[in-house]
């Protein structure tokens, strides 16, 4: 090298330019230490170095709300990091992760850091579904960023994808398995024979299941998500109150084994689509979100998702059908997602971007039973009679009712003598959700049936 020569500038590797960044310090108030918090503070305290060299900062937990200091924690942490000011906690911090679930004071205190330009992290899936579009509003309004991955489906990434890498496309149907607790009731009782009671001690004696399992077995838990899927894959708000919802308490171990019979299984299903209603130049888009039991195919991805597992379908019309599919609960799991949530916030803060938006765009309107488009199992008991199949069938024709599939056992007597009963099982085609509840109306009242039995739903076929 000759003395005019210069030595050309080194450029710093991309360790040592995390390593740079990493020197940044920002304070993450957490809310909460229960089964998930816990979990969460844990990471940070011992991923301290991994995890600022990918946020590029240094990620501090500045302290941890709680209800009480004295309780036990599943996780053995610094007491000195424990406080029971909330506020005075999340007006000290940078970024803020809420774990405590429910709405108040979970809901004041995220408006109080967002107001202050603070973004945050969630797993309020309850609080988001009542109030998630006023909330990513306010948001928007302070250029903070509302994130909540762990509020679906545990560690499944799902709500990055839709909110996302599906952003340029157009989503229009998103169906899944979203409450790991129903999930492993109902595959209890197909792969057993359980009862519904039986597989519920059962869920409840492994901690999948709550000592009150209302909110999972009635399906809200379901409900609150598939509120928030909806109004993210289609823009729209979509609350709580504008889900359907039928929970699992009535399914019988009888549906369960006629459902595998004819090569069903039963799910309790989170459904969100857009439908068109009306005709030619009149037909207008609107949006249905419902939570049932339903009956899928066994051949359908989501018919093998077992125990307390989740997975969620979703469809779009360019890229298809994809599913996700992961742990749906759980403290570890959950953490994961409320991390990556926290990383990828934490990155933006460093780079001085803008926090992400998740305002409505449009408004649709929800569409009611008649614009719907279903089939129905319908199990009925009769008396064993001549013409009671017929009469039956009449009243399917009546109101327009294909049926795809029939099944008949006998309950004592002879076939035919009026001594004995039938159990009768139907199967039909797709038709409008009003025109098969005025058929099992219509059923109900033939003198030659005995009662109803089941009333399920069915999709994949």
């Amino acid at each position: 090298m000759t003395e005019t020569q210069t030595r050309p500038e080194r450029k710093a590797l991309p360790d040592e330019a995390a390593g740079a960044e990493a020197s940044k310090v920002l304070k993450v108030a957490l809310l909460g230490c229960g089964t998930v918090g816990s979990q969460v503070a844990r990471i940070l305290l011992e991923d301290g170095d991994a995890l600022a060299a990918r946020s590029g900062a240094r990620l501090e937990l500045a302290g941890i709300a709680v209800r009480s200091l004295d309780s036990k924690r599943d996780v053995d942490l610094p007491r000195e990091l424990l406080t029971d000011d909330a506020e005075a906690l999340v007006d000290s911090a940078d970024l803020v992760v809420e774990l405590m679930g429910g709405i108040e004071p979970a809901r004041s205190l995220i408006l109080r850091a967002i107001r202050k330009g603070a973004s945050v992290v969630t797993g309020n899936k309850a609080l988001l579904a009542q109030d998630g579009p006023a909330l990513f509003e306010e948001a928007d309004r302070n250029n903070a960023e509302l994130s909540f991955e762990a509020a679906v489906a545990g560690a499944i990434p799902i709500i990055r994808p839709i909110r996302e890498s599906l952003s340029g496309d157009r989503i229009t149907r998103v169906l899944g398995i979203v409450n790991g607790t129903t999930n492993y009731i109902l595959d209890q009782m197909d792969t057993t024979g359980a009862a519904f009671a039986d597989a519920l001690a059962e869920a409840q004696r492994l901690g999948y299941a709550e000592a009150d399992p209302t909110a999972d077995v009635e399906g809200h838990d379901a409900a609150a998500k598939a509120a928030l899927l909806a109004t993210l894959a289609f823009h729209t708000p979509v609350s709580l109150d504008d889900v359907r919802c039928q929970g699992i308490a009535n399914v019988t171990a009888e549906d369960i084994a006629a459902a595998k019979e004819s090569g069903f299984v039963i799910k309790l299903l989170a459904i969100a689509e857009l439908v068109r209603t009306g005709d030619g130049g009149a037909a207008t888009e609107g949006t249905s979100v419902r939570v049932h039991p339903t009956l899928l195919p066994r051949e359908h991805p989501l018919a093998a998702v077992r125990g307390a597992y989740n997975a969620v379908f979703v469809e779009a019309e360019n890229a298809g059908q994809l599913m996700f599919y992961g742990a749906g609960a759980g403290g570890r799991p959950t953490a994961s997602a409320v991390m990556g949530d926290l990383v990828s916030t934490a990155r933006r803060a460093v780079a001085g971007a803008p926090g992400r938006t998740d305002t409505a765009t449009r408004r649709l309107p929800m569409v009611g039973v008649e614009g719907i488009f279903t089939s129905y199992s319908i199990g009925l008991e009769v008396a064993d009679q001549p013409g009671v199949l017929s009469r039956v069938a009449s009243v399917f024709a009546e109101h327009g009712v294909s049926i795809e599939a029939m099944r008949q056992t006998l309950e004592g007597g002879a076939p035919g003598s009026g001594t004995g009963r039938a159990e009768l099982r139907f199967v039909t085609h797709r038709a409008t959700e009003q025109a098969l509840a005025e058929t099992v109306a219509d059923i109900k009242n033939l003198d030659a049936v005995e009662s109803v039995t089941s009333v399920l739903r069915v999709e994949g076929v």
